[in-house]
């Protein structure tokens, strides 16, 4: 009798794989760019990975430079480079990965860095 209730009950629940829901979350990634780009070449650049991000399964809140900062050490030969941070959320980490692929063959970016951020800082 235990085992007809419980295999009822367990029949009409959902099972954990149909139950996933996706989570969306908030990420921050910083790139450095190199600091002999023209403004035109820079510019394609940031959209170009901004469309990497978006063709992937990401949403871009905000796209902007920081700052152009000297380093503290030579990063390929640069003393320099511009900052640029990218806000965006994601269901997966498809976007990233793809990100990170692209980025480590570019030599457009000398150094790149994702955090996931709380959804509370990230609005």
């Amino acid at each position: 009798m235990l085992n007809y209730i419980s295999t009822a009950l367990l029949a009409g629940r959902k099972s954990a794989i149909d139950q996933k829901e996706e989570v969306i979350m908030a990420y921050e990634l910083t790139y450095i760019i190199r600091p002999d780009m023209d403004a035109d070449a820079k510019k394609a650049l940031v959209e170009r990975f901004d469309k990497i991000l978006a063709d992937n399964g990401a949403t871009v809140a905000e796209s902007k430079d920081w700052s152009s900062r000297r380093f503290a050490y030579e990063i390929a030969g640069y003393r320099e480079g511009t900052y640029h941070i990218v806000n965006f959320t994601a269901e997966d980490d498809a976007a990233i990965n793809e990100f990170d692929r692209l980025a480590k063959i570019s030599q457009d970016i000398l150094r790149h860095m994702v955090v996931k951020r709380d959804f509370a800082s990230a609005e």
